[in-house]
């Protein structure tokens, strides 16, 4: 999901700075807590041994929506996975930044590969609870999948590393994960239209809508490429 450890440099050092584009509603309060838990952790916590705390936060995430079919109170166990998963994932590249120990590829190629890990982890485990059906929760990871590629084709061609889009990030989305799930302990697992419960509902409207929006964001990308660099004149 967020907070690459070289979402601040380049790949390479002799390449332009990568600029940060971070427009989410509660970016500012979250900046402020994560400068003030970084300015307090421990010298034996590492950037790396963050990630994996959040690596395990999704885990548990997984391992709480799939259990739940043995029983609801294991939700508990996927809500406390994503304040984990928020711990770990937010903190890692601002621990980095805070230390000034930064490893730009290091960092940008373990921190996206286990962000990628952890959506798929989230995903499935809706998918093997009785409150997503698993078609439907493939649609959400195959929207989160294309706007991962369009930012990482940002980075490339733009040097902008987005990390919010509508004025969400990824703070924001597993604020509203965590209000599905106490829903789902709320309502629990009855369908509403054949065999799709009102999750399914919302889950797919968030797939379709990642999915349309990076097709807009696409298309307004590459007109601007295409301003900023003409075909080259026959003749």
């Amino acid at each position: 999901m967020d907070q690459a450890k070289s979402d601040s440099k380049s790949f390479h050092s002799s390449a332009e700075p990568i600029n940060r584009v971070q427009q989410n509603v509660l970016a500012r309060g979250e900046r402020w807590l994560l400068d003030r838990l970084c300015a307090r952790m421990p010298r034996w916590v590492t950037p790396d041994i963050l990630t994996f705390i959040g690596v395990f936060g999704a885990l548990a995430i997984f391992t709480g929506y799939a259990a739940s079919t043995l029983g609801d109170a294991w939700l508990w166990l996927a809500i406390a996975g994503y304040v984990i998963h928020w711990f770990g994932d937010s903190l890692d590249g601002s621990l980095a930044r805070f230390r000034r120990i930064e490893r730009p590829r290091y960092g940008y190629f373990l921190d996206h590969s286990c962000d990628g890990l952890a959506t798929t982890l989230v995903v499935l485990g809706l998918g093997a609870s009785d409150y997503v059906q698993l078609e439907v929760a493939l649609v959400a990871l195959a929207g989160y999948l294309l706007m991962s590629i369009h930012a990482f084709l940002c980075v490339r061609v733009m040097g902008e590393l987005r990390l919010s889009y509508m004025m969400a990030g990824p703070t924001e989305l597993r604020l509203v994960l965590m209000a599905m799930t106490l829903s789902m302990l709320a309502l629990g697992p009855n369908p509403i239209v054949h065999v799709f419960t009102g999750f399914d509902l919302f889950v797919g409207a968030v797939g379709t809508l990642l999915i349309v929006l990076f097709g807009v964001r696409t298309a307004v990308t590459a007109r601007k490429l295409a301003i900023e660099e003409p075909p080259p004149k026959s003749g």
